[in-house]
């Protein structure tokens, strides 16, 4: 088991890519705090987990929330190693002069500052562990953007900016930081990522352009987060994994 005796606290693990992730870092040894801002949620996929899960609600938009999940980890699990920042939101697939301001304002709060917050409250816990990893996850959309999607595509370009550049300053601190770019996935904002209504059509329209021939799934994207949490890449950071069938080539 990859990360035996690990802890690691997901952000947006109620559902898709971080219920994935929850599920397999706590099959691979993890103890998982699994949170979310919806508490129904998160309390789901603990209890789905069993012993090694704990749920916590937060929004990871908000300072004092992030320090609470920071702290709860580290008082329900003695330790924290992984934070994965999972947590991500979108508009709808639209022409950009129609996305209002305040989804503006909201896509950058959960995609972009919370990172910000993750950093400030969780790399003085990890420090004081020893050294920790950090993964962001990011998005193909910040790698090949395309149209109806420019302000989320800007947000997750700056996610992939902010991984390199965190790993960069926090390397003399042991502080790995990695991130993943899914290409689009099924989940619960599918829809919102479609360039039209959620029909096989539209979605054999995105396929098209996937090389291997399919939409991402919330177990690609765990893999790959184990990988990079795991000490088999101990000498890997600042690296943003495309996790998109070729999408990107």
């Amino acid at each position: 088991m990859k990360l035996k005796d690990k802890v690691a606290l997901i952000t947006g693990a109620g559902g898709g890519y971080g219920e994935g992730i929850a599920h397999y870092f706590a099959q691979e040894g993890a103890k998982v705090l699994a949170v979310d801002i919806r508490a129904d949620a998160a309390e789901t996929v603990a209890a789905a987990i069993g012993e090694n899960a704990s749920a916590f609600t937060a929004d990871v938009t908000k300072s004092d929330d992030t320090k609470a999940m920071i702290d709860a980890a580290v008082e329900r699990f003695g330790k924290l190693d992984i934070i994965v920042n999972n947590a991500g939101t979108t508009h709808k697939n639209q022409s950009m002069l129609n996305v209002d301001e305040a989804t503006f304002d909201k896509v950058y709060a959960v995609n972009v500052k919370s990172l910000y917050h993750a950093a400030i409250h969780g790399v003085p816990v990890l420090e004081k562990n020893g050294g920790g990893v950090i993964i962001n996850i990011a998005s193909t959309a910040g790698v090949r953007p395309r149209p109806g999607l420019v302000w989320y595509n800007g947000s997750k370009g700056a996610a992939i900016a902010i991984t390199k550049s965190m790993a960069v300053e926090l390397a003399d601190r042991k502080i790995r930081v990695c991130g993943v770019n899914p290409v689009m996935g099924e989940t619960g904002l599918t829809d919102h990522f479609l360039p039209g209504d959620d029909t096989p059509e539209t979605r054999a329209k995105v396929i098209a352009g996937i090389p291997l021939g399919r939409l991402s799934r919330p177990l690609d994207i765990a893999k790959a987060c184990g990988f990079l949490a795991s000490d088999e890449a101990e000498f890997i950071t600042g690296v943003c994994l495309e996790v998109d069938g070729g999408r990107c080539i």
